[in-house]
């Protein structure tokens, strides 16, 4: 018995309500969906469907079968297409979870980049960085910021997002300018950033030289959103630490200001994320792939702009 074909049968007459009209959407004779269906409730030694003279009922061993049944299919005809149309236009639909920043600053500015190359992918963005059930959600991938600790989960790099110190002129005029990033500890506070996904405030790190320290400074407020983040650092709460193209525009505008330019801070990797019992389907890879380019392109313009702030 072909196993996946009595199983498009048996799905096929579930959708349909009988055995006439799976046969014709099949294209193949009603006698051989009825021994397709009878071969696999053999298998299976259980009845799958009750038939009467007018209708086909799904018993309760049917109806599970069924759900199975359909996820193991899409799995079996999205594998074949990833596979066989790798050359050609990817399709469908692509449901990601990202935190608000990425969507607002990183990958909604570039969409009409991406829909002019993949016009035939419905991307769906859930905005949030919070836990996903990935299976009961139905989301494809995630993109994450920091090192993933779901080992549950495959991840990719897609690169990584430099990081400064940043505090706000309203700030530094109350309680001064620290000169050194261990004053953080005792004589200033920040802003916590709450991870969702380990659910502790995320601390801060210094490097120079053989010097390097990490630092859980004071806070009065913690978040657990970027951008809600960087307001309250511009509101004068305290000093946080945060990816350059995050911070830019607040630092044109004169809210934040950069400080211990001296020192660096470890760059903030970014991941791609997606459950281990689901494949990397051809729209999610060209979608990673672009993001990468949009990652490595962001970095370009920001090493400029690094380059033309020191000669100057």
């Amino acid at each position: 018995m072909d196993q996946l074909s009595a199983m498009r049968a048996f799905v096929r007459v579930v959708e349909t309500g009988n055995f006439t009209r799976a046969a014709a959407s099949l294209n193949i004779p009603k006698t051989t969906v009825t021994n397709m269906v009878q071969g696999l409730e053999a298998h299976l030694n259980t009845t799958l469907l009750n038939r009467t003279t007018r209708r086909v009922m799904v018993t309760t061993d049917g109806a599970l079968y069924y759900e199975r049944a359909m996820q193991i299919l899409g799995e079996v005809d999205e594998l074949d297409s990833s596979i066989s149309n790798s050359q050609l236009q990817p399709q469908g639909r692509l449901r990601v979870e990202m935190a608000g920043a990425f969507a607002d600053l990183l990958v909604i500015p570039a969409l009409c980049d991406f829909y002019k190359r993949y016009p035939q992918i419905q991307l769906d963005i859930g905005v949030g960085d919070r836990l996903v059930d990935y299976i009961a959600e139905n989301v494809d991938c995630a993109l994450r910021a920091g090192t993933p600790s779901d080992q549950s989960l495959i991840a990719r790099k897609v690169g990584e997002l430099p990081m400064k110190t940043y505090a706000s002129p309203y700030y530094l005029n109350n309680f001064g300018t620290p000169a050194h990033p261990t004053e953080l500890e005792r004589d200033h506070h920040s802003i916590g950033y709450l991870n969702a996904q380990t659910g502790r405030v995320m601390s801060m790190k210094f490097c120079k030289g053989d010097e390097e320290f990490e630092i859980s400074p004071r806070y009065m407020v913690s978040v657990n959103d970027a951008r809600s983040y960087l307001n309250a650092a511009a509101s004068g709460m305290g000093i946080a630490q945060a990816p350059q193209f995050m911070a830019k525009d607040a630092l044109a505008r004169g809210e934040l200001v950069e400080i211990f330019p001296e020192w660096s801070c470890d760059p903030l990797p970014l991941y791609i994320v997606y459950p281990q019992t689901r494949h990397l389907s051809n729209k999610v890879r060209v979608f990673v792939d672009w993001l990468v380019k949009r990652v490595q392109s962001l970095r370009t313009v920001e090493q400029q702009v690094e380059t033309l702030r020191k000669a100057g």
